[in-house]
């Protein structure tokens, strides 16, 4: 960290942020801007004038892609004598092509963020384009302090994966798996909960992995240790395998009362023969059973997932067999998602590519399963009494959530710790709440 008189030279330095994708990224986009304000930079919002514009972007799908450059190309469009600097997923896969993109000045991979400031200075002094990519480094010194606004804070405890799925090119980006020290993660949630964070998020890349390059994954160890600081009222966990829910997996944490009863549990696909050719290590049995033991453990667990729908070689009648699994499962949320080739993947060189309009048509089959679903699990909360933890005003509403991650609208003043309320209705945007007096 800079010295005061170190900081005043940078007192006036405006940065703007613009996050893509996962929490994974909003949690590395939080590293640099605590860095960097740490050090005197003001952060304003991105459609505001600023100095320095960092773009952390995303390549999980071609929309993602599409996006980053738009992003990258608005900045400099719009600011043209800033600093725009680019990092994330797509810098790392592609940083020639991050490079190319007119008015780029400094492209960075997924772990060179916490050298942020110095990449500035470097720049500011040489004026040359800089590229420096990486996707090795360790998490040891990546620590926050604040995560903006809301009342929760997403901490990243892991990152990398080895799974290499035949559709995804996030093992390339985001290289091995890597662990942050249990001390480390008690360390920014002491300092998360005295800022005043009611709720912490463990999220990675592949989170079900913490531990592994140890030995033997240990994810319960993480969670326990998380719950041992004094004033962490919620803990919630980022996206898992199914393979990871076991009997002891979960009699290891059933006691962690501050654990939200909320699993987002990664599906993809609910048919076996196109799990096989993502090169997924499950079959939809595994899956249901892996959702039979969340409901007995936690009967009033929502299950969210993700769908891949028009997956290259999908068959009418692969696709209604994940159709019907998802209707079987009662998903409280599905995330779906066209198949979407990424060039170096096995996926993409596979044949019986299908068209957009199949893929789009099968989108919308898809979807009217998931509101279903949806509405059904909300159904089943009207009349409940729930603990709700605000987080913004939306549409002259208050909006918050559950502990198992379901949407509430209600009025009244924002409280700043959860806040008990009776589930009156719901509507497609969420539960309606109202306050008991």
């Amino acid at each position: 960290m800079l010295t005061s008189s170190a900081k005043a030279e940078y007192k006036n330095v405006r940065v703007a942020f613009y996050t893509l994708g996962c929490k994974v990224n909003q949690y590395d986009t939080q590293i640099m801007r605590d860095q960097l304000e740490q050090n005197g930079y003001e952060t304003v919002p991105f459609e505001q004038d600023a100095d320095v514009y960092i773009i952390n972007t995303c390549t999980v799908t071609q929309i993602s892609d599409k996006k980053s450059r738009q992003m990258i190309s608005r900045a400099k469009r719009n600011h043209p004598k800033s600093i725009i600097i680019v990092c994330g997923c797509f810098s790392q896969v592609a940083p020639s092509a991050a490079a190319s993109i007119e008015g780029v000045d400094i492209v960075i991979g997924t772990s060179n963020r916490k050298e942020i400031l110095r990449y500035i200075n470097e720049f500011q002094v040489n004026q040359k384009q800089i590229i420096e990519v990486d996707n090795c480094g360790t998490l040891e010194k990546e620590e926050i302090h604040s995560f903006g606004d809301k009342n929760r804070a997403i901490l990243k405890i892991e990152d990398g994966c080895e799974n290499y799925c035949s559709y995804c090119l996030i093992p390339y980006a985001r290289g091995r798996i890597r662990s942050k020290p249990l001390e480390i993660i008690q360390k920014e949630i002491r300092a998360l909960v005295k800022a005043g964070y009611r709720e912490i998020v463990l999220t990675g890349i592949h989170l079900g992995s913490y531990g592994k390059e140890n030995g033997t994954p240990c994810l319960e160890k993480a969670i326990t240790a998380a719950a041992e600081i004094p004033g962490v009222e919620r803990i919630r966990l980022g996206s898992l395998e199914p393979r990871i829910i076991t009997p002891q997996f979960l009699e290891s944490i059933a006691s962690v009362r501050a654990l939200c009863p909320h699993f987002h549990l990664s599906l993809q696909s609910g048919c076996d023969r196109t799990l096989r050719r993502m090169n997924r290590h499950y079959s939809a049995n595994d899956y249901e059973q892996a959702v039979e033991l969340l409901r007995e453990t936690y009967p009033d667990c929502s299950i969210t997932t993700d769908i891949i729908v028009g997956f290259p070689g999908e068959t009418e009648e692969d696709f209604n067999d994940s159709l019907s699994f998802a209707k079987r499962i009662g998903f409280a949320k599905i995330h779906i998602f066209p198949y979407s080739p990424r060039k170096g993947t096995r996926a993409a060189a596979m044949d019986g590519q299908l068209t957009k309009e199949i893929k789009a048509k099968r989108v919308k089959e898809m979807e009217k399963i998931e509101q279903s679903s949806r509405h059904a699990f909300w159904s089943k909360m009207v009349g409940t009494i729930q603990e709700v933890l605000p987080e913004e005003e939306k549409n002259e509403n208050l909006h918050g959530f559950t502990k198992n991650y379901c949407p509430v609208l209600w009025k009244g003043k924002k409280p700043s710790a959860p806040i008990p309320l009776k589930i009156i209705d719901y509507t497609d945007e969420g539960l309606i709440g109202e306050q008991i007096k």
